[in-house]
């Protein structure tokens, strides 16, 4: 379980540094995701951010703890990146898809900080945005608390999973995922139908389906099953 961030108060929204530079934990944030689409988690430095932000390095340790502390934060700035514009209405169902899509969405874009962020758990305040909302949508559409919490959890993971799955994909280098992606073309529409019949017969939608995310499919999927596990409780 994470540790809770510390919101910025006013004396530390931004604080100038020895060098002019004008810092502050968003500030920060923004470094570090710059320093992630380039370096990726191994070059993620206090050393390096301070490079990044034209700082003495240990200016950060006077916003966070470490890297640790950071790595949340970015996890917060991606749900808070997911959750703006978000406005949920009634339908739960519609409510529940968009978010789901917004998290793929947006820790793709940012491959490298949504693989490290995918499995972390901040207490920060997008966070706590994203699970009270959701929560409310399940329980006003009629499920108990125990079960909204269940469906709250199948769906959260399998979104972060698929963000994390997509993203790791897209943070390989470019002749990785070209090659990876013409193997459903140069191996498995080779195969021959006397010994593998079912790919040999698929192989065409094969190739076309496995060259995009499974994400979107997978997510209609879990929600007709959990729209059918309403029907028990509303009648």
């Amino acid at each position: 379980m994470g540790r809770t961030l510390k919101s910025e108060s006013p004396r530390r929204r931004r604080r100038q540094t020895n060098q002019g530079v004008l810092l502050s934990e968003q500030v920060i944030v923004e470094a570090a995701l710059r320093v992630l689409q380039y370096h990726g988690a191994a070059g993620l430095t206090v050393r390096r951010l301070g490079v990044a932000l034209g700082a003495d390095p240990s200016a950060l340790y006077r916003y966070f703890r470490g890297i640790e502390d950071v790595v949340l934060a970015i996890t917060d700035e991606l749900l808070r990146r997911v959750a703006e514009g978000w406005e949920p209405g009634g339908d739960w169902r519609e409510a529940m898809r968009e978010l789901g899509l917004r998290v793929h969405r947006v820790y793709v874009e940012h491959p490298q900080a949504g693989v490290l962020a995918a499995s972390r758990v901040t207490g920060g305040p997008h966070e706590i945005q994203v699970i009270e909302t959701v929560l409310g949508l399940l329980r006003n559409a009629g499920f108990p608390d125990r079960e909204a919490v269940d469906v709250y959890h199948a769906f959260i993971d399998q979104m972060l999973g698929f963000a994390a799955l997509d993203a790791a994909f897209e943070a390989l280098p470019v002749e990785h995922r070209q090659r990876d992606d013409s193997k459903w073309r140069d191996t498995y529409a080779q195969l021959p139908a006397d010994t593998h019949p079912n790919i040999a017969a698929t192989s065409r939608l094969l190739d076309e389906s496995m060259r995009r995310s499974g994400c979107e499919p997978a997510l209609d999927l879990l929600l007709d099953g959990i729209a059918a596990r309403l029907k028990t409780h509303v009648r």
